[in-house]
């Protein structure tokens, strides 16, 4: 594409990385700081931070002109065209977000909104919790400059994915781009400054792209976490831990993958919490502490118990579950979080019944028929073998499984509550209706 005139509001990693590699492509870049030390240091052509490449590049973008830093934030918004905001949301000691540097820049570029004549887009780059641009942000652009968001001016988020030692490379070489657009014409602007860059673009509702940077953070977090903690374990064992992950790491088909990343109902069968807790009691033994290991059960409970909250809050009695067994296709019904659910219901006096085509007590055998008859003794007076009439039983519908009878079914549910613990094919439609309701989504 041309060359864009860009403000970059904040130089430190994000922004003086943001502005020199933008400012290489053939954009005219201003940068944007109040701390004179950086503003000089790019007038000098040198990097505020120490980076891999960064050095090299800023003094070449500025040596050509490319890119310019200054304080003075209307003349930055008066000769560009896109603000790209890149400042600090440091951490208080609670864990909140402090919004201090995003609110102050806002008014700013507020002020100066309000002289110009033409189309401005905001974009802001920094980390920041769901709801901070549209509720928080937002509000002031339009309060300070006296206009209108999406109309006389743009705004998009574009969350950024750069590491620090790498973010040069990282720039040109990202895993996605993402795009929080409250307006197409914004999200058009922003999507071409990354025109011929690798990996998938996103263009989704401004607090999906504001959420994606905690998704990847915490994931991240989580990946950390897990290695090490199997890590001790392994070593209290006397195994070689890098072994055991190399070949956990093999298996891309489960493992390093999308495989159980879909925000669903918990998990159980015979495999998944028996392991958990074997693993955890290993630990144990050996005086090792695994918070994150040691937890993932409890928090799978907590997961159960947002379903059973979502039927409570119904205050009807009457349910009708639609499934039984842990895994779609099979009858195993040992530590399957949905006869866990129909166990609590139950218990507190719910009438309920349930169908599972796969699910038949005559065909019921082993270990499999023992766990049933201890959790649900009466399982034969609840079990129907007809959709319809768990149907007409229930004012409530727990959908458990996508049984292709129980989505035909469910066509005619009228008015009734739906607990969707599976995400109907036709979720994102129903999510307008009134009694809907998705567990995570």
């Amino acid at each position: 594409m041309s060359g864009v005139k860009i403000s970059v509001f904040g130089l430190g990693y994000v922004g003086c990385v943001s502005a020199a590699c933008l400012a290489s492509q053939g954009h005219e870049v201003v940068g944007v700081d109040v701390n004179p030390a950086k503003i000089e240091l790019i007038t000098r052509g040198q990097a505020p931070v120490v980076e891999e490449r960064i050095g090299e590049l800023t003094s070449e973008v500025v040596r050509t002109g490319a890119l310019r830093a200054t304080s003075d934030v209307a003349e930055a918004v008066a000769v560009t065209e896109i603000s790209l905001i890149c400042v600090g949301t440091p951490s208080a000691p609670n864990g909140s977000l402090s919004t201090t540097y995003l609110e102050r820049v806002a008014e700013q570029i507020g002020q100066a909104l309000a002289a110009q004549d033409r189309w401005h887009t905001v974009v802001f780059r920094s980390t920041m919790l769901p709801g901070t641009c549209t509720e928080l942000l937002i509000p002031i652009l339009e309060k300070v400059s006296g206009l209108t968001a999406g109309v006389d001016f743009g705004v998009a988020v574009n969350p950024e994915f750069l590491r620090e030692g790498t973010s040069v490379r990282d720039f040109f070489e990202p895993p996605k781009t993402v795009i929080g657009e409250l307006d197409p014409v914004s999200g058009d602007q922003v999507a071409a400054l990354y025109e011929g860059l690798p990996g998938e673009v996103f263009r989704v509702p401004i607090p999906v792209a504001e959420m994606t940077k905690y998704a990847d953070n915490s994931f991240h977090g989580l990946k950390i976490a897990f290695a090490n903690e199997l890590g001790a374990i392994c070593g209290a064992l006397g195994l070689d831990s890098h072994q055991v992950m190399d070949v956990f790491l093999a298996d891309r088909k489960l493992n390093i993958s999308p495989a159980y990343l879909r925000p669903g109902f918990a998990f159980g069968g015979s495999c998944l919490p028996k392991d958990l807790r074997g693993l955890v009691y290993a630990a144990r033994r050996a005086d090792i502490a695994v918070p994150l290991l040691s937890h993932v059960l409890p928090s799978n409970e907590e997961h159960l118990r947002r379903a059973f909250d979502l039927v409570a809050v119904t205050g009807k009695r009457r349910i009708g579950l639609f499934g039984l067994s842990f895994k779609p296709g099979t009858d195993d019904l040992r530590e399957s979080p949905l006869v866990e659910l129909a166990e609590r219901l139950l218990g507190k006096g719910y009438d309920l019944r349930i169908y599972d085509a796969n699910v038949s007590m005559s065909r019921l055998m082993g270990a499999n028929r023992d766990y049933i008859e201890s959790r649900l003794p009466h399982l034969s007076e609840l079990l129907s073998n007809s959709v319809e009439d768990v149907l007409a039983h229930a004012q409530v519908c727990v959908v458990g499984c996508k049984d292709p009878a129980v989505l035909s079914a469910l066509a005619g549910a009228g008015d009734r509550a739906i607990i969707d613990l599976v995400r109907l094919p036709d979720a994102q439609a129903r999510r307008q209706q009134p009694g809907y309701v998705g567990l995570g989504w």
